[in-house]
């Protein structure tokens, strides 16, 4: 399994915060790490901006890349959110090994687990 960081920016804290939470449950990242405000400078359809932003950063499988960046589109307010992947090159074993345990399907629940 390889793992990656996936780098992206949001607007505000609270998308942010909202996009990580929906990527966390539907198991597409182990973990998202919401980062301070920053302010971004770029040009964008013959303009150039100067706007507050929010980095934040998730933890995961690198083939789970086109879905989570499928999925960041989807929810983000951006038409063109950023979202850039790079590879974990080594760490810590029991880490990564959680990031493939928390990116992989549900389990389903067996017949003598309740429920609830």
């Amino acid at each position: 399994m390889e793992s990656c960081l996936v780098y992206m920016t949001a607007g505000s804290r609270d998308e942010a915060l909202s996009i990580g939470r929906a990527l966390v449950a539907e198991r597409l990242a182990a973990c998202i790490n919401v980062l301070g405000p920053m302010t971004s400078v770029y040009e964008w359809q013959g303009e150039t901006h100067e706007d507050a932003e929010v980095a934040f950063l998730a933890k995961t499988r690198r083939d789970l890349v086109p879905r989570l960046a499928e999925r960041v589109q989807a929810l983000h307010s951006y038409d063109c959110a950023c979202v850039v992947a790079m590879p974990i090159m080594d760490g810590h074993p029991p880490f990564l090994t959680w990031i493939g345990d928390q990116t992989a399907e549900a389990p389903a629940p067996s017949a003598a687990e309740p429920d609830g």
